[in-house]
């Protein structure tokens, strides 16, 4: 496998992924603002779409990657037959859930969005779409079954171009029907429903070539899906710690008007980043990390280690620094028309900018996370996002009387960087991860190209600020110009200093 090419493929389909999240996003700014519905609808579509996150971008392929390659080295039929037990029994504990959550509700809200008990109109109509999206949760999940199957056998373009599905579904509900926000927010929910079983039926049509599933209720629990179970659990919380700690924040912010449509917002812009920088790399290196320590081959451990934390660095840094220099600038050239208005503009401005520091540590938890994972460790990594989680709330509680909503991005990247940290200083004292002098000298590289590339971009953005203020109907095209050009700048003094070669996308 060869990283850089299969990465280039995930990432691909991940950014026409989030170009496609973006316009949804944007029609939902310009129909819906930042007010009290654009809120209920926010919490109904962030449950089932954190579980889609903790899912698809790496807790079931890590738990379920590591098992199922080493049962496919043994046989094929031995990997059909663990996947078939785990396929049962994730279609009987999810039903048995989804059940649950739909008949307990109200209760379900209140746990959390508490802060919406104070309005009986919101928590009534949040109580409704989210009893319409729950289902998403259903068939995603078991459409993240298949994509594991299909990483494992290193096609990452399918799994990663599933989600296109329902930003296409919502495009269509907000750009052709044309009801009133009350009636849309319904529309839209029963769109993230059907986007999800639209992605389950296409993933079981690409995965039947490589396993045919077999439905049935015989619940087996062997010793191999204890040993499983007993991984799912901490991965699906170390996986998606990040996602774990801005519900932490959903929650919290719900007490505040309207913060959580400025979070919301703001999480979207970042994300598209850390989609590539970690999501993507960490899901492609761990079939062949998972391989490479089975062999025990030491070289190529260390080599696809040291190239995925550069890489991820060199995806990300950049990134930081962007939003930095610009966070408002991008929020209103992104979203910054119809109902959401200048003030909101700023609010999520604020919250996009304290989430920016935290953007490289984001994508490294997801890296030596998997480097964890390969190894079918997934306690560790659960005990570090446990710290995080605890912290993030701590942090989040403690100030939110004083600082508002501001402290939840503050809180989510000051735990992250701590578990990063944390990962790192275990990795480093099992002996599982050297630095090599190729890498150090690499970052220092990258270090020198982003800071002259940023300056170049804050450049830009200072002399033609008239051209990105809210009122100028041409400001996205021109930031995308600023952007593109500042990009090229940033690859072109990549090849002059070596930190990226060509001959990188061939190595294996």
């Amino acid at each position: 496998m060869n990283l850089i090419k299969s990465t280039g493929t995930f990432s691909f389909y991940t950014i026409l992924s989030r170009i496609l999240g973006y316009l949804r996003d944007f029609l939902i700014a310009v129909n819906l603002g930042s007010g009290p519905i654009a809120d209920t609808f926010f919490v109904a579509f962030r449950i089932p779409n954190t579980f889609r996150r903790l899912f698809s971008e790496g807790a079931f392929n890590a738990a379920f990657v590591p098992s199922y390659s080493s049962e496919l080295v043994k046989s094929k039929k031995k990997a059909e037959d663990f996947s078939n037990n785990v396929l049962n029994f994730l279609i009987f504990a999810l039903l048995i859930l989804t059940l649950i959550v739909e008949i307990f509700m109200p209760l379900f809200i209140y746990l959390i969005a508490p802060g919406f008990t104070e309005s009986g109109d919101k928590l009534e109509l949040t109580i409704n779409l989210t009893r319409i999206t729950f289902p998403f949760l259903l068939f995603i999940s078991i459409a993240s079954f298949f994509s594991a199957i299909l990483n494992s056998h290193n096609k990452f373009g399918i799994a990663a171009a599933a989600p296109i599905v329902l930003n296409i579904i919502l495009i269509f509900i907000l750009f052709f029907l044309k009801f009133e926000n009350d009636i849309l927010v319904i529309y839209l929910a029963y769109g993230v429903s059907l986007a999800g079983l639209i992605q389950l039926i296409l993933l079981y049509i690409f995965v039947k070539k490589y396993y045919s599933p077999k439905f049935n209720f015989e619940l087996k629990i062997t010793k191999k899906i204890k040993i499983f179970l007993e991984k799912l659990l901490p991965s699906i919380f170390s996986s998606g710690v990040t996602q774990i700690n801005i519900l932490v924040g959903t929650v919290i912010a719900s007490f505040q008007a309207n913060a959580v449509s400025y979070l919301y917002y703001a999480d979207r812009i970042y994300q598209i980043n850390l989609a590539i920088a970690g999501i993507a790399i960490g899901t492609v290196l761990l079939p062949s990390l998972s391989k490479y320590v089975q062999s025990k081959n030491k070289k190529k451990i260390d080599f696809i280690q040291n190239k995925s934390v550069e890489l991820s660095l060199f995806l990300s840094l950049p990134g930081m620094f962007a939003l930095l220099i610009a966070s408002e600038e991008i929020t209103s050239c992104l979203f910054g028309y119809g109902s959401f208005d200048e003030f909101s503009v700023k609010n999520s401005a604020k919250a996009l900018y304290y989430f920016a520091f935290g953007l490289p540590a984001f994508a490294i938890i997801k890296i030596f996370s998997s480097f964890l994972f390969a190894r079918q460790n997934t306690k560790i990594p659960f005990y570090c996002s446990l710290i995080s989680v605890i912290l993030n709330i701590f942090i989040s509680i403690i100030f939110f009387n004083r600082v508002g909503f501001i402290i939840i991005p503050i809180s989510t990247t000051i735990s992250s960087w701590i578990n990063a940290l944390l990962l790192f200083l275990f990795l480093k004292n099992k002996n599982l991860y050297y630095i090599d002098l190729k890498l150090i000298l690499s970052l220092l590289k990258i270090l020198c190209i982003v800071f002259l590339s940023s300056y170049f971009f804050y450049f830009m953005i200072n002399n033609f600020s008239q051209n990105l203020i809210y009122e100028n109907n041409y400001k996205l095209l021109n930031m995308l110009i600023m952007v593109i050009i500042t990009l090229f700048s940033y690859i072109l003094l990549s090849i002059f200093t070596k930190a990226f070669k060509f001959s990188d996308i061939k190595l294996k």
